[in-house]
């Protein structure tokens, strides 16, 4: 019988991370804990099933061992990772690379990426995108450190929505808590860190050559179309179907019945409780909690209040 399988999340100390994932009811690692991996299955990180009989198996171990619960999904790795990110001061400038360069380069995966904004304080800011017309030009800006003209900012609000394409220079801002979903990917260079020195007294390493080599020149903003749909008294809103991901948000306010029938499908709960049935059996579920539905899982139906990240391939 297929169940839904919770996991426990990996925390990541960051030098600029704070303590908020404790509002998701986590008991983090320090006050400088940067990011929750709720679904990860990278040598750098694994998360953990933490209820039923597959219990305390990472999910690279589901990977490889229980391949029929992700459908057809093919490849030697776990596709995603899902991560919730809290900027207690701002992330470094930085850009990652396509699969063709970190295959070549890192023998990794490219980075391709989005974001869910959850919070974020007054006047917030990400960094997203830049105005160099060409490669020399962009080259030159960032040797010359010309971040005001190179780099382009802009405000966010919660609910807001981005797309990140591998190649596209951008960083999370001071204040901003969020939900990415992204490739299986742990590959970032960095352009810019505000001098910023580790706790040894040292600055940061940065990626220069590499950052020039992986940007996209010119600039190229993504177009996106969401698309905003019912069932029962859930909207669901599609915010991108990428060749990597697809990436919606579930608002439950009352009761929806669901059909599984994605290879699988990844929930994590940014707000509010609820209840899922299957086959007879009740899932309670909270605000902080990620499961993953797997293959086949079929019908299901959704009782609460609660907001919900969700994402397949």
């Amino acid at each position: 019988m297929r169940e839904p399988l919770f996991f426990k999340p990996v925390f990541k100390e960051r030098i600029w991370g704070g303590e908020r994932l404790k509002s998701f009811g986590y008991e983090i690692p320090s006050s400088q804990t940067g990011e929750c991996w709720a679904f990860a299955a990278h040598s750098n990180g694994q998360s953990v099933v933490a209820t039923g009989e597959l219990k305390g198996l990472t999910l690279g171990q589901l990977w490889d061992e229980h391949r029929e619960l992700f459908g057809h999904v093919e490849g030697d790795r776990f596709p995603l990772l899902t991560k919730i990110i809290d900027a207690d001061q701002d992330l470094s400038v930085q850009v990652h690379p396509d699969d063709e360069y970190a295959k070549r380069h890192e023998e990794d995966l490219g980075k391709t990426e989005c974001w869910y904004i959850i919070d974020c304080k007054d006047g917030a800011e990400i960094v997203y995108g830049h105005n160099a017309k060409t490669r020399e030009e962009l080259a030159q800006m960032i040797e010359e450190g010309k971040w005001e003209d190179l780099l382009r900012r802009i405000p966010v609000k919660a609910g807001d929505f981005f797309y990140v394409p591998s190649g596209t220079i951008h960083a999370i801002g001071t204040g901003i808590v969020i939900l990415e979903t992204q490739q299986n990917s742990d590959t970032t260079y960095r352009v810019y860190d505000y001098d910023r020195r580790d706790s040894a007294g040292n600055l940061r390493e940065l990626h220069i050559e590499q950052s020039i080599a992986v940007t996209t020149v010119p600039e190229v903003e993504p177009e996106l179309k969401y698309r905003t749909e019912k069932k029962g008294d859930m909207e669901i809103t599609t915010y991108v179907q990428s060749d990597y991901f697809t990436v919606q948000k579930w608002l439950l306010d009352g009761t929806a019945g669901l059909v599984q029938s994605q290879p699988f499908q990844l929930v994590s709960v940014i707000d509010g409780k609820g209840t899922l049935t299957h086959d007879g059996r009740e899932y309670s579920f909270k605000k902080g909690d990620h499961l993953l539905l797997p293959a086949d899982f079929g019908q299901f139906n959704l009782t609460g209040n609660a907001e919900a990240i969700v994402s397949h391939m």
